[in-house]
């Protein structure tokens, strides 16, 4: 006999849904540091072992980052996930196939404050990844630093993130029989300092290290932008050449991350607080760029790559646009 469970009320859903962003957000905040300061407890106590032992298999599994990470499907397709797409919520958009006998490199636009859109479209299953690009194994980097925290690099890795050097991108991109997509977030932690609504402004004028790589490896780039992504925080006012945004470069450089003061509504008022406003995410997804294979390309063929690629984007943000709100007269700004 089969049972059926009544659906939930949609008071209850819209608790579920925060409750589920507001676990992410923390994750991002504050759990590597927890999962640290975990590690370190644990051996001034009777579980020693359970560091110890840990602590041994890390060092053993410390390549992995760079191999490929270690996604857990259960992890992917984690009922969490489905609530927090609902929350905002993230959608994902094709707009071209992709042939699963390739590999992928994916520009991803923009950073936003905590890439949500990102995540989910590439960390989970819960906007449908596999079923709009069968065949395709979706990798998103992530800076390097956040593997070397305990328990946490276990947790990334996860839903499929990898770290964000040449090494890492290298592996995934060599798969032989392809099906590998590897999405960066070109913008990285300096792009999120310009992330607030109605933004289009990505730092992508002199990053050219993608197209490169993708040179290198004769795979097609793929340009992406979420839009929405910059919408659901609000920030600290920080122009260039301010006070604030020179301490946040400058620790930055020390410390690898950028640190945007963001802020948008509480779990239980909306006048201020660290979870973010519910607005939709949508990443619509361009057609792959042909790229030739060349082991060291010249700096006019990434240019030209490169110029390319950003008529690409700007003809996606300029097609879609109307679709999400966006004015007529608001055009990327590449800087």
């Amino acid at each position: 006999m089969k049972v059926e469970f009544a659906p939930l009320s949609v008071p209850l859903q819209r608790r579920l849904q925060t409750a589920a962003v507001a676990q992410w957000v923390c994750s991002f905040l504050g759990l590597a540091q927890c999962c640290t300061a975990v590690f370190i407890a644990l051996l001034f106590t009777r579980f020693w072992l359970v560091s110890a032992l840990y602590a041994a298999w890390w060092f053993t599994d410390r390549e992995k980052p760079c191999k490929g990470g270690r996604r857990i499907h259960v992890f992917r397709n984690c009922v969490i996930w489905r609530y927090m797409r609902d929350y905002f919520p993230i959608t994902l958009v094709k707009t071209a196939e992709l042939d699963p006998r390739q590999n992928y490199l994916m520009g991803f636009h923009p950073h936003g404050v905590l890439a949500a859109g990102a995540f989910i479209n590439f960390c989970t299953e819960a906007s449908g990844f596999s079923t709009l690009f069968p065949g395709i194994t979706p990798h998103l980097m992530l800076l390097s630093l956040w593997f070397r925290f305990p328990f946490f690099r276990d947790y990334v890795m996860s839903g499929g993130l990898v770290s964000s050097d040449k090494e890492s991108a290298s592996y995934v991109l060599q798969k032989p029989e392809g099906g590998n997509l590897l999405a960066i977030i070109v913008g990285g932690a300096q792009e999120a300092l310009d992330a607030r609504p109605g933004s289009f402004t990505l730092l992508l004028k002199n990053r050219k290290g993608f197209v490169r790589l993708a040179i290198q490896h004769g795979i097609p780039l793929v340009p992406a932008f979420s839009f929405g992504e910059n919408d659901v925080f609000d920030q600290v006012n920080n122009p260039q050449g301010s006070w604030l945004r020179r301490i946040q470069h400058f620790l930055q450089q020390i410390m690898g991350i950028s640190l945007p003061l963001f802020h948008a509504r509480g779990i239980f008022q909306y006048s201020f607080g660290m979870i973010p406003y519910r607005r939709p995410i949508c990443t619509v997804v361009g057609k792959p760029i042909p790229v030739q294979k060349k082991h060291r390309p010249s700096e006019e063929e990434v240019d030209q790559v490169h110029q390319k690629y950003l008529n690409e984007l700007s003809e996606l943000f300029e097609k879609h646009k109307a679709k999400y709100n966006v004015p007529e007269d608001s055009h990327l700004e590449f800087i």
